[in-house]
């Protein structure tokens, strides 16, 4: 519950921070520089100079929706790096001997309490990870049951709850991995509803407007669908990592616990 609580704060405080930052970038960087660029062309173009436009990246992130789209993207990053971490601390138990099993030892039902004294020995913060929790699910229910088989069906019950548990605690990401384009569309339905109203202008020949609007709509796209492809890219490889944790807690039990236990 602590740690839930934790998480919700860290979210938070990374929103806000996100959300910060990202639009300091844009005041103080983002944009002067485009402004200054389009107020450019627009100056060329009404003294009817002829000259290749330049894209400008400056131009291509500074309306509101790119804006959005960034600070989505870091706050998806710093929870992916919370997890990451946890996942990596976790990782880092399976190097442990936290059991002290010799090869060819046999584990009766009696040993099992004597066996779970140094697991419940471990700091609060490293018994709430998956590998101490299987194996002290392992013991009680060889100490309660004298079966094997519940054993194994226990251990496995374990890890593929907290699949489950780890799988929808990535329900925030997916949302923000599917917020960022449909940020990206609402752009373009603004761009293009913008370049509509300025129809008659071009009509006159004054085209500027028009192409500034347009502008707006295909930039916002472009930069929400690279974003969502880079956050989709991290999203699938913490996945992959939370999944082999699992997988590898699941067979540290098996070599490590199961494979000793005997019935007298």
């Amino acid at each position: 519950m602590n740690f839930k609580s934790s998480e919700f704060v860290f979210q938070l405080f990374a929103l806000l921070a996100s959300i910060i930052l990202v639009h300091a970038i844009y005041v103080a960087i983002i944009r002067p520089n485009a402004d200054a660029l389009i107020e450019e062309q627009l100056a060329r173009e009404a003294a009817g100079e002829t000259y290749v436009q330049q894209r400008s990246i400056y131009i291509v992130m500074r309306d509101y929706e790119q804006e959005a789209c960034f600070v989505l993207m870091l706050w998806a990053m710093a929870i992916m790096v919370l997890k990451a971490q946890r996942s990596i601390r976790e990782r880092k138990l399976l190097d442990k001997a936290l059991l002290n099993i010799s090869e060819g030892t046999s584990i009766l039902p009696e040993d099992t309490r004597d066996l779970s004294r140094p697991i419940q020995a471990l700091p609060e913060s490293e018994r709430s990870f998956l590998v101490p929790r299987a194996l002290l699910t392992a013991l009680q229910r060889f100490g309660s049951t004298q079966n094997v088989a519940a054993v194994s069906n226990s251990v496995k019950e374990v890890c593929e709850t907290e699949g489950d548990r780890l799988d929808s605690e990535l329900a925030m990401v997916r949302y923000i991995t599917w917020a960022i384009p449909s940020i990206g569309f609402i752009g373009t339905v603004r761009g293009i509803g913008e370049a509509l109203s300025q129809a008659h202008k071009a009509v006159e020949g004054d085209i500027a407007g028009v192409t500034v609007s347009l502008g707006v709509a295909f930039n916002s796209t472009f930069i929400a669908l690279v974003i969502s492809i880079v956050i989709m890219f991290f999203t699938h490889q913490l996945q992959l990592m939370q999944e082999r944790l699992v997988l590898d807690t699941q067979n540290y039990c098996d070599n490590r616990l199961l494979r000793f236990l005997k019935i007298s």
